[in-house]
């Protein structure tokens, strides 16, 4: 029973998460599964005995900097297991990413720091190899789930690990997405009779969009062009200062002559009077100071997904201009009041 349990995790080291594929609604016929879509890094959990990986969707391994965690696995009662979920930092009732991607560092001495000062949790959501080293790849989706409960109903220590929540009911996930804050990413629906299907999008997921009104505080041109490429969103700090946030590049080709001259009309340093693109962060680049500051005028409305350190993580959709809108109505307020954290999300830290 060991060798087997042995061979099926080294071959299991090898599989690629199954993903999802973004939908604009929810599924609303039977035989679907829904759960949160938690905002943390995707990871699969392998053990085989005394071995121990936790493996990113990208297949690098990620037990370097999650030494906490490595400890956790090797503790449980089961000595063979692979699971899928996500690692996620709490802080509070609510999920931390910015915390999460300070994880990865490359000082050894800091990683042991942060593993006690941000230690992360497994939020489980599919059982690929049981304790007794049954391979699940197969199995159908709501087999492969009681196997995961019973494999935390077997665990008489759980910390460190969570067990996500779901529902079958589409208008209880659609609850999630309305209501929830920034620590859930979205809705991801399951079919209860699908098998695991490594590296194909087999599954669904409805991402949690949200706007905020930005001034334009700055624009960058495109490469070897003349023409506006992006334009840098600004938000006021309570000091009163515009801070730089992020930027959006869904400009239409047929409208960037004519929006470049007038962004040209309003040049004028310094443009953003907090943050600058050009100050030191994560998301600094070779381009990062190569860009020009606007008087601020300009208000425009976007649509983003997350909010990390203060910032949209991703580049953001131009919905609309706001000419309608005074630039110094354009605060923080309207990201912190989005964040509050989901009761979904309080339930499952407390378990």
């Amino acid at each position: 029973m060991a060798a087997r349990a042995k061979q099926t995790a080294t071959l299991a080291l090898d599989l690629e998460p199954m993903e999802a594929r973004l939908v604009e609604r929810l599924p609303q016929d039977p035989g679907w599964q829904f759960e949160p879509k938690w905002d943390g890094f995707r990871c699969l959990a392998f053990r085989s005995g005394a071995q121990v990986d936790l493996k990113a969707k990208s297949g690098k391994s990620l037990s370097r900097y999650f030494p906490e965690m490595l400890d956790r696995l090797k503790s449980l009662a089961p000595k063979n297991f692979v699971l899928d979920g996500e690692l996620a930092v709490p802080r509070g009732a609510a999920l931390a990413f910015d915390a999460l991607q300070m994880r990865l560092h490359p000082a050894q001495s800091r990683i042991q720091k942060l593993s006690r000062q941000t230690p992360a949790i497994f939020i489980a959501f599919d059982c690929l190899m049981t304790p007794d080293a049954k391979r699940m790849l197969e199995r159908p989706f709501i087999e492969r789930r009681t196997a995961l409960e019973q494999f935390f109903s077997s665990l008489s220590d759980s910390s460190g690990l969570r067990l996500t929540p779901y529902t079958r009911s589409p208008r209880e996930a659609q609850k999630w997405l309305d209501h929830a804050g920034g620590s859930l990413d979205g809705v991801v629906a399951k079919r209860l009779d699908s098998a695991y299907l490594p590296g194909e999008r087999a599954m669904l997921k409805v991402k949690l969009l949200r706007t905020a009104d930005c001034v334009v505080g700055g624009f960058r041109y495109g490469s070897d062009s003349d023409e506006v490429a992006s334009l840098l969103l600004g938000l006021y700090n309570e000091s009163g200062l515009l801070d730089h946030v992020g930027f959006t590049s869904a400009i239409a080709k047929s409208e960037r002559k004519a929006l470049t001259k007038r962004l040209e009309k309003l040049r004028k340093p310094p443009g953003f009077t907090g943050k600058s693109p050009g100050g030191p962060s994560r998301w600094s680049t070779e381009r990062s100071t190569q860009w020009q500051p606007l008087r601020p005028e300009l208000v425009v409305e976007v649509c983003y997904d997350h909010v990390t350190g203060e910032r949209f993580r991703h580049g953001t959709k131009l919905l609309r201009w706001r000419p309608d809108k005074a630039a110094r109505q354009c605060t923080y307020e309207q990201l912190q009041l989005q964040a509050r954290p989901a009761k979904l999300i309080k339930e499952v830290l407390r378990s």
